[in-house]
């Protein structure tokens, strides 16, 4: 919510609820125009999903060989770009706690659902949707079929090509 003032040296207000980055504690703050929030101090490290810890997500550390672990609700859609042994992520840490993660721009996943390939189909025709591994529903040409390697933009849920 912005809120202007009417009287002579006042500032714009601005309304705003933030998430503590550690607890995801949800906070409202009013701040004035002018105002700068400080900048969070986390450190960016290479980290491999390692497995799953009933609802937990366990990533290992590239560099010390720590373990940390990521709720679901913390990963939310990110969850479904996730597969065993992936060792692209960069995860964030505050505290020497994990808070969240970074996905690479695109990821290799093989395809475990999707109707029958069609012969001849080229790939400029309609597409077909396709289900992954972990639930991932991506539209894909029709051509492709079960048990290939597709490369998937993470940013927008897009084929890009087989891999």
């Amino acid at each position: 919510m912005v809120n202007n003032p009417s009287s002579r040296g006042a500032a714009t207000l601005y309304k705003i609820r933030l998430n503590h980055a550690k607890t995801g504690q949800k906070v409202d703050e009013s701040l004035k125009g002018g105002d700068i929030l400080p900048d969070i101090d986390f450190e960016r490290r290479k980290m491999q999903y390692s497995y799953m810890d009933g609802e937990s997500y366990v990533f290992m550390d590239d560099e010390d060989y720590s373990q940390h672990t990521l709720s679901e609700s913390d990963l939310g859609d990110g969850k479904l770009y996730i597969y065993e042994g992936m060792d692209s992520v960069v995860g964030m840490i505050v505290d020497e706690q994990l808070i969240g993660i970074e996905l690479p721009n695109s990821v290799v996943m093989k395809v475990t659902d999707t109707a029958p390939g069609i012969k001849g189909a080229s790939a400029s025709a309609r597409t077909k949707p396709a289900t992954m591994a972990t639930g991932l529903v991506v539209q894909v040409p029709e051509y492709l079929e079960v048990g290939e390697s597709i490369k998937i933009n993470t940013e927008d849920n897009r084929f890009i090509s087989r891999a």
